[in-house]
């Protein structure tokens, strides 16, 4: 599971010894980074409300992988995991930071090892963690690690206090509770202004400046998008196309959190957060209108790369740094590990990779190392995660035959195999076992079955061994 040092020197930080078989090579890399993106939300995997024209448009033209997970669904730890490489268990970066003092003296950062490569690097908004809306309001770094970048950007917005209609749906059968900055409180609010006064607007401006001033040097430009996290903030017009009344629930059988342990309930749920059924479907109104939005900023993104001449060079990557429950089993937000809080976006376009899905196994920690491996740059340290430079060149291939997504501080262990998710909340606490093939919807827990025994006390070993093995490697 580990990479070690990927061959290929780069003589004076420049691209002239990128591996020879990759023909053509990318010379750039755009990294742009979705906070709390579901990927059940977007037209490109599946959903029939969503309008997002400009990321379906891109997975068009590249890989969409179907089945890639985040390690952590929380934005800190899974960002911190994607951006040093180690998996919570391996750094115990499983808070709210960037993962710098984990990795030891030696340890490089996937943008810093680029930079010291010779690259331009470059940050826009949220790409280490930021507290939303707290951070974005006061334009604040948030963990951000300076060692990282030549150039960062940050893009404060006015969030939960934009100017326009806003009302709460969580925590307030009534209505009585007013709008606040809570970073998990659903807050719905048709904006005043255009894009440009919204933080992701700002952020897709200072963006298209930046690929305006991309010379001759290779870059890494990283971009990230704060919608659709809370609060559910665009500009009205993002809203015209969502009928609160048209909005369909989803169902879940009357008894459907009977056979799950007290922790498998999700933290924000229907019944703590009294959410009436009209509340739930402006709350959907909100996200999707928050997601059409982030979608049209990702459009002007792309546009200004072609604008820019370095569309047929540059390596594009899109994800989320997790995914979102939105009302499946009366969830919502993240924390929790069932299959719509861990399951995430994953889009890659550019030269080499080969049109189509991907519908193996993979981890948001396989971006770095496959990076590393697409523009030949030394690998720093074994870092936890695998290439994904052979699935990119050919959708038949896959890395891996299971992965492992921890939650609640690393106590909670999902393992993901092909066909199962076994997920041990540790201590005691309980256990879930699903057959994803037969019940992708997680409805019916095979813990406790009998006929399930040997099923249930192979993953949990292989759960463990794995976590271990994390646990266990050397971050030098």
């Amino acid at each position: 599971m580990l990479l070690g040092c990927v061959s290929g020197e780069l003589p004076s930080g420049r691209l002239d010894a990128v591996r020879a078989d990759l023909v053509p090579a990318p010379r750039n890399l755009l990294l742009i980074v979705v906070d709390d993106l579901a990927a059940h939300a977007l037209g490109a995997y599946g959903s029939p409300v969503a309008r997002t024209p400009h990321i379906d448009a891109l997975a068009d033209e590249g890989a969409r992988f179907t089945r890639a997970y985040t390690p952590y669904p929380v934005c800190g730890p899974a960002r911190a995991a994607m951006l040093t490489g180690y998996h919570p268990h391996g750094s115990g970066a499983y808070g709210y930071e960037s993962g710098r003092e984990r990795i030891g003296p030696d340890g490089r950062t996937w943008p810093q090892a680029f930079r010291e490569a010779g690259f331009r690097t470059a940050r826009v908004s949220k790409v280490f963690h930021m507290g939303v809306p707290g951070d974005i309001v006061a334009g604040a770094d948030g963990t951000d690690d300076p060692e990282s970048w030549d150039q960062r950007v940050n893009t404060p917005g006015p969030e939960h206090l934009s100017p326009g209609v806003g009302v709460r749906v969580h925590g307030n059968p009534d209505g009585s509770v007013p709008i606040d900055g809570g970073g998990t409180t659903m807050s719905v609010i048709r904006a005043d202004g255009d894009d440009d006064d919204q933080a992701d607007g700002q952020a897709a401006l200072a963006a298209i400046a930046m690929l305006g001033t991309m010379g001759d040097d290779p870059f890494f430009l990283a971009v990230g998008l704060v919608r659709p996290h809370v609060p559910f903030v665009a500009p009205s017009p993002w809203f015209q196309a969502f009928d609160a009344d048209a909005m369909v629930l989803p169902t879940w059988p009357a008894d459907d959190w009977a056979d799950l342990p007290s922790r498998g309930i999700n933290h924000v749920n229907v019944e703590n957060g009294r959410m009436s059924a009209a509340q739930q479907r402006e709350a959907l109104v909100g996200y999707h209108a928050s997601v059409a939005f982030m979608d049209a900023q990702v459009g002007r993104i792309l546009d200004a790369l072609e604008t820019s001449g370095h569309a047929g060079d540059t390596l594009v990557i899109l994800t989320s740094d997790h995914g979102y429950h939105l009302d499946e089993h009366g969830f919502w937000q993240k924390l929790g590990v069932h299959e719509e809080s861990v399951r995430v976006p994953l889009v890659v376009r550019g030269p080499g990779v080969v049109v189509g899905e991907r519908s193996g196994l993979v981890s948001l920690l396989d971006l770095f190392p496959t990076a590393l491996d697409l523009f030949g740059v030394d690998a720093p340290g074994a870092l936890q995660g695998e290439s994904l430079r052979g699935v990119l060149r050919d959708p038949g291939v896959s890395v891996r035959d299971e992965l492992l997504v921890t939650s609640h501080g690393g106590s909670t262990n999902l393992l993901r195999s092909e066909g199962w998710a076994w997920i041990d909340y540790g201590a005691g606490r309980g256990a879930e076992l699903y057959a994803m093939d037969e019940d992708p919807e997680q409805f019916h827990n095979l813990a406790d079955e009998p006929a399930f025994a040997a099923i249930q006390a192979d993953l949990s070993s292989r759960a463990a061994t794995l976590a271990s093995d994390l646990r266990g490697s050397d971050l030098r």
